[in-house]
Order: C-alpha cells, then sequence, then structure tokens
C-alpha cells in the first residue's frame, strides 16, 4: 500500500470509529507507520472529518515534515512505536466502555479486563495495564507508557482512555473496537462470577493466532 492509499484509509477507518461513537469532538488520534516515517492525526482535529491531504508526516524521529500541526500525543505513539519494533500502527481513543473501566479505583492496575472471550485475547493479547494519570499532553506520560508497552499491545490511560497498537492501521483498529466490546461485557458482568479462559486456552489462542 502505497502513502496515497494509507492516507485514504486512516480517513475511511476514523470516519468510521467516529460515527459509531467511539470519538467525539477532536477527542481521539491515529498514527500509522510509512517506509519514511509516520503520518499522524493533526491536533484538535475530529476523527470524524480528516482531509487525507492535511494529515500530519513525521519523519522517522518523529520531527514535523508537512500537513497540519500534528496531534499534542504524538509522544504517546512514539512511546509505543520504540518500545514495540514490530507494530505498524497505533489507536488512542476516548471511548466510553474502555474509558469508564479506565476510571475505576478498585480494578486491577495491571490487568483489569479478564480473559472472557477469544477475540479479546486475539486482538489485545494476554495483558493490558493502567497507566497512572497524566494531564493530556504531559510528556512525562512518554516514559510510563514505554514501559508498559514492552509487553502490551495496549494500555489504558487512568481517567484518560486506551491507546491500542497493531501490526497493521486495520489490526490497531480492529483491536481498539474488540476492546470496547470487552469493557462492555467486563461493566455488565461486574457483580458477577462471570467463566474465564483458562491459562492453557489463552496460551492456545496466542500460539495460533499471535
Amino acid at each position: 500500500m502505497d502513502e496515497n492509499e494509507t492516507r485514504r484509509l486512516l480517513v475511511d477507518l476514523a470516519g468510521s470509529l467516529f460515527a459509531r461513537g467511539f470519538s467525539v469532538g477532536s477527542a481521539g488520534n491515529i498514527s500509522v507507520r510509512l517506509a519514511d516515517g509516520y503520518l499522524i492525526t493533526p491536533t484538535n482535529s475530529s476523527l470524524g472529518r480528516l482531509d487525507p491531504e492535511r494529515l500530519s508526516k513525521l519523519d522517522p524521529e518523529f520531527r514535523h515534515l508537512t500537513g497540519d500541526k500534528p496531534s499534542k500525543e504524538v509522544f504517546m505513539h512514539r512511546a509505543f512505536y520504540r518500545a514495540r519494533a514490530e507494530i505498524g500502527a497505533v489507536v488512542h481513543l476516548h471511548s466510553t466502555m474502555a474509558t469508564a473501566v479506565a476510571c475505576l479505583p478498585d480494578v486491577d492496575a495491571t490487568n483489569p479486563i479478564p480473559p472472557l472471550t477469544p477475540y479479546f485475547v486475539m486482538r489485545v493479547g494476554r495483558r493490558m495495564p493502567v497507566v497512572a494519570y497524566y494531564r493530556p499532553g504531559d510528556p512525562a506520560m512518554e516514559p510510563a507508557i514505554a514501559d508498559a508497552a514492552r509487553d502490551a499491545r495496549a494500555v489504558l490511560l487512568a481517567n484518560h482512555g486506551p491507546v491500542v497498537s497493531g501490526k497493521t492501521l486495520v489490526d490497531a483498529v480492529y483491536a481498539a473496537e474488540e476492546l470496547e466490546e470487552a469493557a462492555k461485557l467486563f461493566l455488565l458482568l461486574r457483580g458477577a462470577t462471570p467463566r474465564l479462559l483458562t491459562s492453557g486456552q489463552v496460551d492456545a489462542l496466542l500460539a495460533t493466532f499471535g
């Protein structure tokens, strides 16, 4: 896929997320790795009204090259790319259910959503920690995210929202969507004793699907 096709795909996927309520207003940002750098959604832009020509292009060191000014949260994307060499895209949303879980003080901060479904494990992985609260745009968040991302494909930012990575842009979007559904299930089942996938079942899923 060339850069122009990647730009159009990012805009289409972002628009779909916005239309289905995964982001509102100018919340959220998406980035994708290119052969010569990165594309990221511009600061104060709506995921539902992006222009492929105005996406911010960054060089391999995350310096702004062309397009509109990049998201103020570019550092959270950089943290994931530097921590996980295999990933090709990062999606940060303020999706309602995942953000609700990120606001709960009594969840396991090392892995708040248990393995309820195989697709959550397949898309998001074995664990998804909660990163302590930082104000939006605070670059001090970067090392905390990088540390958590070394053994996790996704994190929840406390009182803020999810940051999800994937090998491709489509993979990252699918993972963000699956995370939102898993968060919804988790909240629906609070106070119950649901049957969880066993560690052996989780191992088998990861061995088969990566």
